[in-house]
């Protein structure tokens, strides 16, 4: 029995390995946001008073950092049990860095950071950040449109386990809101990134890979049923 239970598991594992592999396309696109990550092309900045107002939080920073892991694991547990969510979510996403990418190049923006004084912990994380990180490459926010799209990925699967349902709910939730408290982003990148995650996740939805394979095999359908048919 435990055989066999491992042969299937095995099994499911090699049947994820090109869909999984799809992933790679996010840190090679990835790759330009350091040629744009500067104020070579000017900068603007879209702080308002109510930016201002937001306190930095220097614990936020947890949360922040968790977006590498959070979209990994979302995106690889869609892919295992919501195969079709999985392709869709992944697709908006890149068409989503694609859009920031070329909105980067053309309309550059920044955020002011905080003074950075304390020796402990929390402030090094947020430090180690900063450092790698340029103040630029704001809006829309990437962290929010792919943090936005984990959440909406796992609704629209359907799935009925609340625990994990809750728990990228929560995590989501907190990562975007990190990006205010750690004085990443303002609100319009935050607003916008859910708007454009909406607008091409529907995008996306409505030319789904499910229509575009019956569109594909419409002509070996019709061939097959006229053969069928002759004899």
């Amino acid at each position: 029995m435990l055989k066999r239970k491992g042969w299937i598991n095995l099994k499911k594992a090699k049947e994820n390995i090109v869909p999984l592999m799809l992933m790679f396309l996010i840190p090679i696109i990835h790759l330009f946001y350091g040629y744009l990550n500067n104020a070579n092309r000017g900068i603007r900045s879209l702080e308002t008073e109510f930016d201002r107002a937001i306190p930095f939080m220097k614990s936020f920073i947890i949360p922040y950092i968790m977006w590498y892991p959070f979209i990994l694991m979302v995106l690889v547990y869609l892919c295992y049990k919501h195969r079709t969510t999985y392709y869709k979510t992944l697709s908006t996403l890149v068409l989503g860095m694609l859009f920031c990418y070329v909105v980067y190049f053309f309309y550059q923006t920044t955020v002011p950071r905080p003074t950075l004084t304390d020796t402990d912990v929390l402030t090094k994380l947020v430090k180690f950040i900063y450092n790698r990180d340029n103040p630029f490459n704001c809006f829309p926010s990437i962290h929010v449109l792919s943090s936005y799209l984990m959440m909406k990925g796992i609704k629209q699967s359907g799935s009925s386990n609340l625990i994990v349902n809750n728990t990228i709910y929560t995590i989501g939730i907190l990562i975007i809101l990190s990006t205010l408290f750690v004085k990443q982003h303002v609100v319009y990148d935050g607003i916008v990134a859910i708007i454009l995650a909406e607008l091409l996740y529907k995008l996306v939805d409505k030319f789904s890979y499910e229509r575009y394979l019956t569109w594909i095999r419409k002509p070996y359908w019709s061939l097959t049923t006229k053969k069928k048919l002759e004899i």
